[in-house]
């Protein structure tokens, strides 16, 4: 299966955008997804991840402002991102088939990969 990001762009500072990534076929494990992000010179970082009973985990500077869902159906994963920040800018990638237990934004390990989609917040 492979993964396809949609809906980047560029935004002002304090507006909102929202990402999705669908899935191409049901061959893929959906017991975990996330979304991560890499800005220039940094490393790709975890932003959300959300397992099949719909419990979440975050990255604690988007806390409050991004929501991940997960429509397992349609096999399509969402970010929406409000009130944007600067800092938000950098290429997200959406993730599926978790190579460990539990789904954590910060330890678990993904085996599928999509693309990315750049977003680019301006001030």
């Amino acid at each position: 299966a492979r993964l396809m990001e949609s809906g980047g762009g560029s935004v002002q500072s304090g507006g909102s955008l929202r990402l999705s990534c669908a899935a191409s076929d049901i061959i893929y494990d959906g017991s975990c997804v996330a979304w991560f992000r890499q800005a220039p010179g940094k490393k790709r970082e975890g932003v959300a991840v959300v397992a099949k009973d719909g419990s979440t985990d975050y990255l604690e500077s988007v806390k409050g402002r991004f929501t991940i869902s997960h429509d397992v159906v349609k096999r399509v994963l969402y970010l929406q991102m409000d009130n944007v920040e600067p800092d938000d800018t950098g290429t997200y990638t959406c993730a599926s088939d978790p190579l460990g237990p539990g789904c954590s934004v910060t330890t678990t390990p993904f085996g599928r990969w999509g693309e990315g989609t750049q977003v680019t917040i301006t001030s």
